[in-house]
């Protein structure tokens, strides 16, 4: 999988790619990240990368001129991306499902805005598509893009040493996920829910199920109605609804 990422703070990319999984990626040959600094696409002494709003008002908006000459640069030694992703509050929601569709591009490039602004002229004709991480507005899109490289890296086989870790992760089925717990058993009066110390697989799947429906239907329920449930969940998903949840192995809540 290959990423490009396009910034005027390109130390901010390598930073958040120093450690962890996908850092682990990296060094495995599975996931190629080059940063481009886009001060070095400028043509003046200055390195402008930004300038005033035609028809006046507050901040900068970054220049169209750098982005393009970095995507063709791109585009020569590295080859033509399946996407080029303009990391935007204005962008449709980056999802689990946006995720996998990036993966299956194999090269997707990045570009982080700045200031007040990036000149509409970078969307019409350098970005294919606009993604947002949320509703939320952040100083630039340099962690959004570590952000999406992180999700869609997951996805890669290898970068993540359980893949059935990646396939339980939340939002992986349109669900929220289940509790995990690890030893002591008991802690400041709260136990382990007895099921998952019974040894008992297939009453442990049924928790874990039941759990993740309970947890998304209290915390995101408008995922429910597009989760990929099998026959089991959906029989447990009426239970949750008629009020039924009075299944063995509740988490202790004294």
């Amino acid at each position: 999988m290959k990423f490009d990422v396009v910034t005027i703070f390109p130390r901010m990319i390598d930073a958040g790619l120093t450690d962890g999984v996908v850092r682990r990626g990296i060094d495995r040959g599975l996931v190629d990240v080059r940063v481009h600094d886009l001060r070095a696409f400028t043509s003046d002494r200055h390195r402008t990368v930004d300038d005033v709003a035609y028809g006046g008002g507050p901040g900068m908006v970054m220049k169209v001129e750098p982005f393009v000459r970095a995507l063709d640069e791109i585009r020569t030694g590295r080859g033509t991306p399946g996407a080029v992703v303009l990391l935007s509050p204005q962008g449709r929601a980056f999802t689990q499902a946006e995720a996998r569709r990036l993966r299956s591009l194999e090269h997707v490039v990045l570009l982080c805005g700045r200031y007040e602004g990036i000149d509409e002229r970078v969307r019409d004709l350098v970005a294919t598509e606009e993604l947002s991480i949320g509703d939320d507005v952040l100083s630039g899109g340099e962690v959004p893009a570590l952000v999406v490289i992180d999700v869609v890296s997951r996805l890669v086989a290898g970068v993540v040493g359980d893949e059935a870790s990646v396939e339980g992760d939340s939002f992986s089925r349109g669900l929220l996920d289940y509790p995990h717990y690890t030893r002591p058993a008991e802690f400041a009066g709260r136990r382990v829910p007895d099921v998952l110390i019974s040894g008992h697989h297939a009453e442990v799947r049924r928790w874990r199920a039941r759990e993740a429906l309970s947890r998304t239907l209290a915390r995101r329920p408008e995922l429910v109605a597009d989760a990929v449930l099998d026959d089991e969940e959906r029989v447990l998903l009426e239970e949750l609804r008629r009020g039924n949840t009075n299944g063995a192995g509740r988490a202790s809540r004294g």
